[in-house]
């Protein structure tokens, strides 16, 4: 499109690009700024104001000064500020989705797919806000009367990841302000851009002052660390990896507080001898290649039984090597770029050392010339199980395929991991999805699919993958406390 750049930068200019704390976009102190790059042409799109740790001590007094009055704003009044956001976003798809392809990299299509998920949760939340409820019973003894209410937990840091830059915050958001609790989010350094275009959106619908600051910044740990131990904060939510989680879940001690941590993954995707591989490689290419490969929820370790492996393998690279890689802005693109060289250099270095090891790469495993911080789609077979490719979270583009021999190989395979975010499961068989599902050690199972996220589902894992969950009913009670009131007659 010759218009492009022009509609790019037409897009750009309208986010503000100062923090936003108590209802004012302000500078940073001493006026720092940091650069916001496309990952496809590694062109800067803006500057964004750079934080420092007074103005998160600032953005923090402003939560906690409007916490009082908003968490005594009616439900009502909240839930329908949620659905004012909700269809003002969908009506602004196309310019969210253009946002977040330019400092992200996944394709348009991808984009709108996320505006769409990330517009359902503050659709899904804006009805839960009017569902918070406790009960009234009679004590078992008799003679007094139990008494449960819910209440915000109340001002709340969230730390948001840079490879879904608008359904993560809307994730957090949604039932933050659904349940009356008050916000800093510190949206990732790479994707600022979106997280500042939802805020001055949600001021639009009516948010009142200094219940969402944002600040942004190149030093998370150094504005973060004196919110979370502030003792005016209850509640760190963050998703990201599981080294820096177990850092802030050690900080968050101090004050003890609440925590919601969306962390690593390593999701295996099992196809057995008895699957429809039309809907196993169907799966395979939306669990692998969604975001690129770069999301929690991407498969990560092929385990395909030994009597279907080659087929499914040839299929799988056929139609990986198919796809188109570019600039996600460009029609009939199907894979952006990584967010950044080192990321690329990670994956590539996880291919090479595969290969190394006696993997054989089907389509793929080269890197191109740039500029752009793309990888090809690549699917590997053959692969040791002690690869690295089978220990680390891939965050790309590639397909490590192993095989296996029956049931109780699978599990344990699949089990042999630090983490347990999602696996994905193909097979025919009603009763083996009952014993797998049960055996498996994860916080979500994919059967016959390869998505598993829905804003009205619970999303979260185990062990090493984290704790808490976002979305669904369970969503909303991340932000809420419990208090018990006994009454004698």
């Amino acid at each position: 499109m010759t218009d492009r750049p022009d509609h790019d930068e037409t897009v750009v200019e309208k986010v503000p690009t100062r923090l936003l704390i108590g209802g004012a976009w302000v500078d940073a102190t001493g006026g720092g700024t940091f650069e916001v790059t496309n990952p496809a042409d590694e062109r800067v799109l803006a500057r964004v104001a750079d934080a420092t740790p007074a103005d998160g001590e600032r953005a923090l007094a402003a939560a906690a000064d409007a916490q009082r009055e908003w968490r005594a704003t009616e439900p009502r009044a909240r839930g329908e500020v949620l659905r004012s956001a909700f269809e003002l976003l969908t009506e602004r798809a196309d310019d969210f989705a253009r946002l977040m392809t330019l400092e992200m990299g996944k394709t348009l299509a991808e984009a709108r797919g996320e505006v769409t998920y990330g517009a359902e949760f503050f659709r899904w939340f804006s009805e839960e806000a009017v569902r918070i409820h406790g009960r009234y019973s009679e004590a078992p003894s008799g003679g007094t009367r139990l008494i449960t209410m819910k209440a915000p937990v109340g001002p709340t840091l969230m730390i948001t990841p840079w490879n879904f830059p608008l359904a993560m915050g809307t994730r957090k958001i949604g039932p933050a302000i659904a349940a009356g609790c008050t916000m800093v989010v510190k949206p990732a350094g790479e994707t600022p851009l979106t997280m500042l275009a939802l805020a001055a959106l949600l001021e639009e619908v009516g948010l009142p002052a200094g219940v969402l600051n944002v600040v942004t910044t190149t030093d998370s740990g150094g504005v973060c660390e004196p919110i979370i131990r502030d003792p005016r904060l209850r509640k760190l939510t963050f998703t990201g990896s599981t080294g820096v989680g177990k850092v802030l879940v050690g900080q968050a001690s101090e004050q003890l507080l609440r925590v919601s941590m969306e962390l690593g993954g390593n999701a295996p995707f099992v196809v057995f001898e008895d699957a429809d591989l039309d809907a196993a490689v169907d799966g395979a290419m939306l669990a692998k290649m969604r975001n690129i490969g770069e999301a929690c929820t991407s498969a990560n370790r092929f385990l395909v039984h030994e009597s279907v492996a080659e087929e499914f393998s040839r299929r799988l690279a056929e139609r990986m090597g198919a796809l188109t890689v570019g600039d996600g802005t460009e029609a009939g693109v199907d894979v952006g770029p990584l967010i950044t060289e080192k990321a690329r250099a990670g994956v590539h270095e996880l291919v090479d050392e595969a290969v190394t090891t006696g993997a054989r790469a089907l389509v793929g495993g080269a890197v191109p010339e740039g500029p752009g911080w793309f990888y090809p789609p690549t699917v590997l077979v053959d692969v040791p199980a002690s690869a690295g490719v089978f220990r680390e979270e891939i965050f790309g583009p590639v397909a490590p395929v192993s095989t296996f021999r029956d049931e109780e190989e699978a599990l344990r395979r699949a089990n042999d991991t630090e983490y347990g975010l999602v696996a994905y499961v193909f097979t025919r068989d009603h009763a083996r999805v009952l014993r797998v599902s049960e055996a498996l050690e994860f916080g979500m199972v994919g059967v016959n699919t390869g998505i598993v996220s829905n804003p009205a589902a619970p999303f979260g894992g185990v062990k090493h993958s984290g704790f808490g969950r976002e979305g669904g009913f369970e969503g909303i009670e991340e932000y809420l406390e419990t208090k018990y009131v006994g009454s004698a007659l």
